[in-house]
């Protein structure tokens, strides 16, 4: 039997065989009886099989043709099942969204966002992955993700959510006063939170940078912004900390900002998806809609 049969002169043959018919199926199709029955034929001498007997007043089924239509009538029938949901899916939000972002970005800027969204879209459903490392997100199969710095991935289409810094802060009742320059920080106990090491200060009026390799005296090291931000307010020293986390903190009086003429320099919060034309419907709402949060926050 040859392999290269055509599957639409299959689709004719399940047409005809469903209906009984030459002419109810052909009117089906919207294509002449002459060019039905030729596709048929063709369909036969490619499988080299006969497939249908046909007089003047029917169409019967040979045995052989009852077997084929049996089992190739339930894929074409799956094949419309899926046409459908692709099509509902073309205009109706609904399905799975894999989304990866930081876990304290995540949980600090994004975590309601997703939520109200849920609640918006009953039918969408979001797969989370919070995580600080680097996946392979091609690999993982994720539809959007939210990376701070660096944030380039071929093919993928990347958007500016936000900007922050980072600042150094110290526990509230700890003795700052001889710290007047980050050379003085050595000597002095330090947080270290992953990957921000080293710490990359720039002075905000001069804009000289220094770059401050904590080596002494360092009495935890995390990779979790919460983490780091948790044990400066607890007294265990010095942290390098995001500004959206700590200036709140330093307005209440819950710790202190260290040398507040440096801070590090701009990084910058993005959103990725895929760069393509059909770009499904839930995504392209999803990404809509966090766009539009973030510029709301911005005002």
């Amino acid at each position: 039997m040859k392999s290269n049969y055509s599957l639409d002169d299959l689709r004719c043959f399940c047409t005809v065989a469903r209906l009984g018919s030459f002419t109810a199926a052909a009117e089906q199709l919207g294509i002449p009886l002459s060019t039905l029955s030729r596709r048929i034929r063709q369909l036969e001498s490619d499988l080299q099989l006969r497939l249908l007997n046909r007089d003047a007043h029917r169409v019967v089924l040979t045995s052989t043709g009852t077997q084929y239509y049996q089992r190739c009538s339930a894929l074409f029938e799956e094949l419309l099942d899926i046409d459908e949901d692709l099509h509902r899916e073309k205009y109706r939000p609904s399905g799975k969204i894999r989304v990866s972002a930081p876990i304290n970005s995540g949980s600090y800027f994004l975590r309601d966002i997703f939520y109200e969204f849920l609640r918006r879209y009953p039918e969408i459903q979001l797969d989370l992955c919070f995580s600080n490392s680097l996946i392979d997100i091609e690999g993982e199969g994720m539809d959007v993700v939210f990376r701070v710095g660096s944030p380039i991935v071929e093919n993928w289409i990347a958007r500016t959510l936000k900007q922050m810094r980072f600042i150094l802060c110290a526990p509230k009742a700890y003795d700052i006063s001889t710290i007047t320059t980050p050379e003085k920080l050595c000597g002095h106990p330090i947080i270290l939170c992953r990957p921000m090491i080293p710490w990359h200060l720039q002075h905000q009026t001069t804009g000289q940078e220094f770059d401050y390799h904590p080596q002494k005296l360092v009495r935890l090291e995390v990779d979790e912004v919460g983490l780091l931000v948790h044990a400066v307010k607890s007294g265990l020293g010095i942290g390098y900390l995001p500004d959206y986390a700590a200036l709140p903190m330093i307005a209440a009086g819950e710790i202190q900002h260290v040398l507040p003429e440096w801070h590090g320099k701009v990084r910058t919060m993005m959103m990725l998806y895929r760069e393509r034309n059909n770009l499904p419907l839930r995504v392209r709402i999803f990404v809509e809609y966090v766009l539009a949060c973030f510029a709301t926050l911005k005002n």
